[in-house]
Parts: C-alpha cells; structure tokens; sequence
C-alpha cells in the first residue's frame, strides 16, 4: 500500500473528478490531442485540465429541485453555473416525453365541427393534457397547452405534427414537429383510434362496420 501511494505521487497525484480517487493512470490521448487518465477505482476515464466543466451529481440534483420549482432556465445557469447548451440537453435527458394531437367530431350536424386535442403521457400512457375547441386553429392549441400541469409545461419534449398552429403556441426549444412514418406519434394514434371504437359520440362508420364489396 506505501509503495503503491508513491507511485501516485509519483504520477502527480490527480485526482478522479467522479471519487477523488488518486488512483488513476494514464490511458490515451482524446480527439484533440489531450492526455487521459483513467480512475482505477469507479472506471471513470478524464481528461487532464479540462476546459469544460465538470457538474457533479449534486449539481445535478439542484438543478432537478430548480426545475421543479419553475425557475427560469437563465435562473438556473446563473444559480448552478452552468452553460444554456448543457442545461437543455440535460433536460432533454430527463425529460418525459408527450405525443400531442387533435381529432375532430361534430355536434348535432356535421357542419358544426369540435376539434378534441389531447397530449398523452409515452411512459404511463396517462392523458395529461385535454381541450376541447370549435377551431383547429391557435387557439385550440393554447388551449392545449394552458391544460398541461405547470411542470410538463417547464421541461416537457412534445411531439405533434406538422400542423402550424402548434409551432405558434409551443416552445420552440421543446417542441420536435415529426411525421407519422417517425413512429413517435403512435401512442396518441392509437388511443384515438380506440376513443373512436369505444364512445359512440365518436364513432366512424369506417372503423365500426364492415362493408362488403360485390
């Protein structure tokens, strides 16, 4: 064990920024030339002064309890000290997404259409968002998006359509506009298939009843 922490001090003696570890030796050099080191005891591999800055799990942590306390996110990067491009894609990280979309019917006649937007939870399946409008228009949207609990609204990634009126009302940053053939608007398409199964008020004679060709 002496002989060992001499060989450490020998090395330099740097420390692994994960566990503190003294016990870390060479292992390479990355992309850009710079040497690394790896930590024997955690297997963490680092690079000697690193012009980025580490956040440590801590840090992380207090960024989880600011988010769910609606903090700006300039509020966080100046609170933790951390850059905006690492904020979002840690965010992006941790964030559940939401598939978000719209499906229409009509009361008393066909020619007054409802328009029932929904945003439906991927990981619990769970309806998070409803509003129900007479337009498919901006204001359906808003309304969308003001039924959302306060914290979907702070971190959330929605997934919709190309449909325009999302792009006006949704957070550019947070809002991924994707086509049906990407697979990440399933979830909700399938539900509305299956409100339309279900509910008579919805009902399409398409998915009810069979026709037979002669």
């Amino acid at each position: 064990m002496i002989v060992e922490k001499e060989r450490v001090k020998k090395r330099g003696g740097m420390k692994c920024p994960n566990c503190q570890s003294e016990n870390t030796v060479k292992n390479g050099y990355n992309r850009n030339k710079k040497p690394k080191r790896l930590c024997k005891d955690c297997k963490r591999q680092f690079v000697e002064n690193p012009e980025k800055k580490y956040i440590s799990q801590e840090e992380r942590e207090r960024v989880d309890k600011l988010l769910l306390e609606r903090v700006s996110l300039r509020g966080i990067c100046r609170t933790v000290c951390v850059s905006m491009p690492w904020l979002l894609q840690y965010i992006k990280k941790k964030a559940v997404r939401r598939q978000c979309d719209e499906m229409w019917s009509f009361v008393g006649s066909k020619k007054v259409k409802c328009w029932i937007k929904l945003a439906l939870d991927i990981s619990t399946h769970e309806v998070v968002g409803f509003h129900a409008a007479l337009s498919r228009g901006r204001d359906g949207a808003q309304g969308l998006w003001d039924s959302l609990p306060p914290v979907y609204r702070q971190c959330a990634l929605l997934m919709t359509d190309f449909w325009e009126a999302y792009k006006g009302v949704l957070p550019s940053k947070r809002h991924f506009a994707v086509g049906k053939e990407s697979g990440l608007t399933n979830l909700i398409e399938r539900f509305k298939c299956t409100l339309r199964q279900r509910c008579s008020r919805l009902v399409r004679k398409t998915l009810s009843f069979s026709v037979v060709l002669r």
